[in-house]
């Protein structure tokens, strides 16, 4: 008997409404999950419970060598402390994988205000590979400072036999790989006056950028906390195949 409830194909997209933790075993590995689970009871999911400890070594488990996770995820406040899921959750997968990279996804403005400490901007993404990842590809849209220009004077270098010689100098693009720290509007500013039919919908841009970075058009990603589609929609645009699981059959509809 099949895992899931039920199963669509959508072009280069399967996906399956059931629980993942019970589906994962039964598909193939895949290049790459792009994600943002349920953490911390933030929002309510059709009353559903999310056990991380549980989540992430079958999600760690379903990637490919040189594959990665993202990760994308927040901590709750709760009796004024932060609860730190967070690192929890990145100590869990460095169990089986490496921590690759620790990302900021920084927003531009904050939900709820802080009188006590500094208003809450950002939410981690933590990039965990199988190995070292198999693909990168840096987005190159930071602005340089210095573009147009090259090395102060004339750039020189020794010879074999000692002497001096002057070569072409290199001058400085327009743009550079930008850092580990991005600035994107939420979902609700990515759609202004749409009302949004999940309670915390990734944004579009942060999945389809991390798919530039981390996949290439042959790869085969995953969202094991699929919501309403958006790393789906993301792979559909660029190209790339698809695997979403969703538990609750409202936002599988979606």
């Amino acid at each position: 008997m099949n895992p899931w409830k039920r199963k669509e194909v959508i072009g280069d997209a399967t996906l399956y409404l059931g629980d993942c933790l019970q589906i994962l075993p039964h598909l193939e590995k895949v290049d790459a999950v792009i994600t943002s689970p349920p953490y911390d009871a933030m929002r309510q999911y059709g009353g559903h419970i999310y056990d991380y400890v549980q989540a992430v070594p079958i999600v760690a488990d379903s990637i490919a060598g040189g594959g990665v996770v993202c990760w994308n995820m927040a901590d709750q406040t709760i009796n004024g402390s932060e609860t730190g899921t967070s690192f929890r959750t990145a100590l869990l997968f460095m169990e089986s994988l490496r921590l690759h990279d620790t990302m900021i996804y920084e927003k531009p403005n904050f939900s709820n205000p802080s009188h006590n400490r500094y208003h809450q901007l950002f939410e981690y993404i933590f990039v965990f590979s199988n190995g070292t990842p198999k693909t990168f590809n840096p987005i190159k849209d930071k602005k340089n400072v210095w573009a147009g220009t090259g090395t102060f004077g004339t750039n020189t270098f020794r010879n074999t036999e000692g002497k001096m010689e002057e070569r072409e100098r290199n001058i400085i693009e327009p743009f550079g790989m930008r850092g580990n720290v991005w600035k994107m509007n939420t979902a609700g500013q990515e759609q202004v006056c749409i009302a949004q039919e999940h309670p915390a919908t990734m944004p579009l841009k942060l999945a389809g950028d991390l798919a530039i970075s981390w996949t290439t058009g042959s790869d085969t990603l995953m969202d094991p906390f699929m919501g309403s589609g958006t790393t789906g929609i993301a792979c559909m645009n660029l190209g790339r195949k698809f695997i979403g699981i969703e538990i609750e059959p409202k936002y599988f509809d979606i």
